[in-house]
This record gives C-alpha cells, sequence and structure tokens, in this order.
C-alpha cells in the first residue's frame, strides 16, 4: 500500500484510508486468515441448515391439510420436474413425530458443534488462546448458548413478521399505491424493525460466544453495521432466488448455490464486526506499543510468524 500512497491523486486518500478503524479492522482479520475462518463458519452452518429445515418440514407436515399437501406437492414438481412421483407428504405428515424427535436430537447435536466452531472462529478475531474448560463443561455451556440464541431468532423472526403483517395490513387498508410514498415508508418501516431485530441478536453474538467484553461504542457501531448488512443481504438472496426459483431448469441448482454464497458472505460480515470491536482505538494501539516490551513480538505474531488462528480448531472449523 506504500506505492499507492506515493501517487499524486489516490495517494492522500490512500493515506487517509489505511488510517481509518475500518481499514485496520480488514488487516486484523487479514493477520488472523479471515477467508479459513469464514470457510469453516460456512461449512458448518450449511451442514446444520438440513437438520434445521428437517425439523421445520415435520412441524409444517404436520400442520397442512390435505388441499394444501397436494398444494406442496404440485408446487415442488413445477420446481424439480420428475420428482413428483417419489415425494410421500402425506408420510411424512403420518410420522411428523417421529421425524421431529430424530431431527430435533441431530439438530441439537449439530447446533453444540457449531456454536463451538463458531465461537472459536470469532475468538480467533480477537486472538484469543483456545478455550481451557473441561470439554463437557464446553458442550454443555455451547447447548445452553445455542438455545439461547434459538430464542432469540425465534423472537426476531417473530417480530419482523409481525411487522411485515402490519406493513402489508396497513398499505391494503389505507388504499396506498404500491409504488408511492406511503408504501415506500411502510416498508422502510418493517426494514427498520428487521434491523433492530438482527442488532440485538448481534449484541448477543458478538459478546457471548467470543467470551469478550468490547467497549459499548465499538459493540454498538458492530452490531448496527452487521444488522444493516444483513438485512442487505437478505434482500439480495430472496432477489435471486425470486429470479431463478421460476425457472425450473435452474431452480433446482441456483438456489443451493445462492444459499452458500449467502451463508458465506454472511459469515464474513460477522467476522467483519467481530474484527471492529476487537480493534482498539489509534490511542489505545499506541498506549498498549508503548507498555510492550522491548523485543517482544508484534500483536498477532507467534513464533516468528504473522497471523494465524490461536488455535488449529478454529482455523480449520475443527
Amino acid at each position: 500500500m506504500d506505492w499507492l500512497k506515493r501517487l499524486p491523486v489516490v495517494g492522500p486518500w490512500t493515506a487517509r484510508l489505511t488510517v481509518t478503524h475500518a481499514w485496520r479492522s480488514y488487516e486484523r482479520l487479514d493477520r488472523v486468515k479471515w477467508t479459513r475462518l469464514a470457510a469453516a463458519m460456512t461449512f458448518v452452518s450449511f451442514v446444520s441448515l438440513f437438520p434445521l429445515l428437517t425439523v421445520a418440514a415435520a412441524v409444517t407436515a404436520a400442520l397442512l391439510s390435505d388441499d394444501r399437501q397436494r398444494e406442496l406437492e404440485n408446487r415442488i414438481a413445477e420446481q424439480v420436474p420428475g420428482i413428483s412421483d417419489q415425494l410421500d407428504i402425506a408420510g411424512l405428515v403420518d410420522n411428523a413425530g417421529t421425524v421431529g424427535i430424530i431431527a430435533g436430537a441431530v439438530l441439537l447435536l449439530i447446533g453444540v458443534n457449531w456454536v463451538g466452531q463458531v465461537r472459536d472462529c470469532l475468538r480467533a478475531v480477537w486472538e484469543l488462546p483456545d478455550d481451557p474448560d473441561n470439554p463437557l463443561v464446553t458442550k454443555v455451556k455451547d447447548a445452553g448458548i445455542l438455545l439461547g440464541l434459538g430464542g432469540a431468532v425465534l423472537v426476531t423472526l417473530a417480530t419482523t413478521t409481525v411487522a411485515s403483517a402490519a406493513v402489508g395490513w396497513s398499505a391494503g387498508h389505507l388504499g396506498l399505491d404500491e409504488h408511492g410514498w406511503g408504501s415506500a415508508l411502510l416498508r422502510v418501516t418493517a426494514f427498520a424493525f428487521a434491523v433492530l431485530a438482527d442488532f440485538l441478536v448481534l449484541l448477543y453474538v458478538l459478546t457471548l460466544l467470543p467470551g469478550a467484553e468490547p467497549p459499548t461504542r465499538r459493540l454498538l457501531v458492530a452490531a448496527l453495521t452487521g444488522a444493516v448488512g444483513f438485512e442487505l443481504l437478505k434482500l439480495l438472496l430472496s432477489g435471486y432466488i425470486q429470479g431463478v426459483a421460476t425457472k425450473s431448469m435452474y431452480g433446482a441448482f441456483g438456489v443451493p448455490v445462492a444459499l452458500l454464497l449467502w451463508i458465506n458472505f454472511t459469515s464474513k460480515l460477522v467476522l467483519f464486526c467481530a474484527a471492529w470491536t476487537a480493534t482498539g482505538s489509534k490511542a489505545e494501539e499506541g498506549a498498549a506499543a508503548r507498555r510492550q516490551p522491548a523485543g517482544a513480538p508484534e500483536p498477532g505474531v507467534r513464533n516468528g510468524r504473522t497471523g494465524g488462528a490461536p488455535g488449529p480448531a478454529a482455523a480449520t472449523g475443527g
């Protein structure tokens, strides 16, 4: 980057950029090999998605009427031609309890592992050592964190669903034009409610999972940035899925790929938010450098090597 700073036009802008908190947060991410951490988080999240979808399918199937079952079969047949003969929605409905219990148990096991892997990745961003607790105690703690996080997510989903429904109901009863200012204002209101819900979840994730206590201002800025970014990624994903879901040839392949990319982008967003909370101000870093003994390695340097996660499990996802 030094050669960019010497350029006549972009040099001053580059110099200003490299002293911002956002850039120093990125430098921390680059030091801890954040692409590997994001890949680990993406893998465990994508694997955890299958038992979660199975539980959701079992609960939904138990609540379906006969007409809704046939409609669901027809919709799936439209999206994936040739699979309708292999579907047994009625069997899923009849065995919804058994399927739900088995999938719930698998989801709990995978979910606890997901919490552990995400915690290791966030602690790697903070450049903290591996948790020295007893493995059994750690698993119990992770189960508690998973239940708390699941409850927080359910509350946020309920909040955003009610807000969206209220916006639609208000627009319909007020007779607002779909493309008018009134409808746009209601959509912005629903977006703001969704951002608020995501903000509260990120406060939970950025503090409890890594076991850190970042300064309040940095935590609030990181959580708000992540919440807005998460909602924008959701809009991007939903727009892409709506575009490819109507094409039966591409829908079966485009949706999983889009979902995988969305999980990866979301993981990188969470890591950036964690780096924002973990990166100190210029004054704090200067004070830490002055307190550092002469000859001691720089922050993030271990055994003569820069970067890397504090433990092998954090960098490899296992």
